[in-house]
C-alpha cells in the first residue's frame, strides 16, 4: 500500500519522512518533547501521545485526558502524558503505526482497517453478521485479544470498535435491494468491498477527510459509515437520505505505546501504564463512538435528512445477496488462522 509522502521500513510500513520530519525537527527546535525519556524535572517522565482527531474530539474526553489524568494521578505527577493532536506529528491517519513504530510517538492511536494486510485478524470485527453496536463489537475483539495482540509489534493500551455502518446518499433513497444497482460507495474498510459490490454497487475507500466534497459533487453516490462519521465529517450537509441498515459490521480502532518506550520504563511506571489502561479504557472508547453516533443521527434528523429502516424482508434480502461470499470467505486464511476460526472467536466460541 502506497502511503504519499512516507518512506517505507523494512517492515513494509510508512516512515515517517519529508514533512512529517520537518514537523519533528521543528518540536525539537522549540524544545518540546516528544520522545519517553524527556524529563521535565529530575524525577518524572512525561510520554508523548498522537493522534490525527481534533483536539475537541469525543475520544480526547472519553480516553486521552482520562488516561492522561488518571497516570499523572497514579504515579504522583511522575510519569505524564502530553498531547499532540490533529496530526501535530503526522497527519496521514494510515501512518499513525508506522510512526509510532519508529518512535516519534510513544503513545498513538491506529486505524487498524487502513493498512489492514498488516492486521488482517483485527480488521475481520468488520466481517458481516459478527456485531453491529460499538459495544457489542468492542466485546467482540475483547474476547479474541490474545490472538489479536501478536499483529501488533506495540503494546496494546486499549483496542475497540465503533458501530455497524449506515449507509448515507445524496439523490437516491436505498430501499430495496434494487436501489443499490449501479451505485459508487465510498467503505472504510478493504474487507467490505467485495460485500458491498455483491449488494449491486461499486465500492471505493477514499480517507474520511475528502467523503463530504466526494459526496457533495457527485463523485461518489453514496458512504457507508459509523453514525459517528456523521458529526466527524458533517455528513449531514451533503446527504439527502440515510439508510440505518447494511449487512456489515463495525470498524476497530487500538490505542498503543511504542514497545521500546514501554520497556524502557521502570517495573513501577509500567505497572502504572497497566493499571489505568486496564478493560475498562476500551469500554470508555465504545461508550463514545456510541454517543457520537446517536448525536450523529440527531444532526441527520434535524438537518431533514430522510431516515429509511429497511423492512425485515428486505434485510433478509440483502443477507441473501451476501451468503454465499460470507460463507466461502470463513475458510480464507488470516495469518495462521483461517476467518471462520477468529470469527467464533468473536463470538465466544471455542
Amino acid at each position: 500500500m502506497k502511503l504519499g509522502g512516507h518512506g517505507f521500513s523494512s517492515r513494509g510500513v510508512a516512515t515517517p519522512t519529508g514533512m512529517a520530519m520537518t514537523v519533528v525537527r521543528g518540536l525539537l527546535a522549540a524544545g518540546l518533547p516528544f520522545a519517553c525519556g524527556c524529563r521535565p524535572g529530575a524525577d518524572t517522565r512525561e510520554l508523548s501521545l498522537a493522534h490525527f482527531l481534533s483536539a475537541d474530539h469525543a475520544l480526547n474526553d472519553a480516553m486521552f485526558a482520562p488516561l492522561a489524568q488518571d497516570l499523572s494521578e497514579l504515579s504522583g505527577g511522575k510519569l505524564t502524558v502530553r498531547q499532540f493532536p490533529a496530526g501535530a506529528l503526522n497527519s496521514s491517519a494510515p501512518a499513525q503505526y508506522s510512526m509510532l513504530l519508529n518512535g516519534v510517538a510513544d503513545i498513538a492511536l491506529a486505524v487498524p482497517a487502513y493498512t489492514a494486510d498488516l492486521f488482517p485478524k483485527t480488521d475481520l470485527i468488520a466481517y458481516p453478521g459478527v456485531c453491529k453496536t460499538a459495544m457489542e463489537c468492542t466485546e467482540a475483539m475483547r474476547r479474541a485479544r490474545s490472538v489479536l495482540e501478536p499483529e501488533y509489534g506495540a503494546r496494546v493500551l486499549a483496542i475497540w470498535a465503533n458501530d455497524a455502518p449506515v449507509l448515507l446518499t445524496r439523490d437516491i433513497p436505498v430501499r430495496t435491494l434494487e436501489d443499490m444497482r449501479g451505485l459508487k460507495i465510498r467503505v472504510s474498510t478493504r474487507s467490505a468491498i467485495p460485500f458491498v459490490e455483491a449488494l449491486g454497487a461499486s465500492a471505493v475507500m477514499q480517507p474520511g477527510t475528502v467523503v463530504h466534497q466526494g459526496l457533495t459533487t457527485g463523485v461518489i453516490d453514496g458512504v457507508a459509515i459509523s453514525p459517528s462519521g456523521i458529526v466527524a465529517f458533517q455528513l449531514h450537509e451533503p446527504a439527502s437520505y440515510l439508510t440505518t441498515w447494511l449487512p456489515l459490521s463495525g470498524l476497530p480502532f487500538v490505542l498503543l505505546m511504542n514497545r521500546e518506550a514501554y520497556d524502557a520504563l521502570s517495573s513501577k511506571e509500567r505497572g502504572w501504564i497497566d493499571q489505568v489502561a486496564d478493560s475498562s479504557l476500551s469500554l470508555a472508547g465504545a461508550a463514545a463512538w456510541e454517543r457520537a453516533g446517536a448525536e450523529g443521527l440527531r444532526m441527520a434528523v434535524e438537518a431533514g435528512v430522510e431516515i429509511i429502516d429497511l423492512s425485515e424482508g428486505e434485510r433478509r434480502r440483502f443477507e441473501t445477496a451476501i451468503a454465499s461470499l460470507r460463507e466461502a470467505g470463513l475458510s480464507r486464511q488470516a495469518g495462521d488462522m483461517t476467518v471462520g476460526e477468529v470469527v467464533r472467536l468473536f463470538s465466544g466460541e471455542r
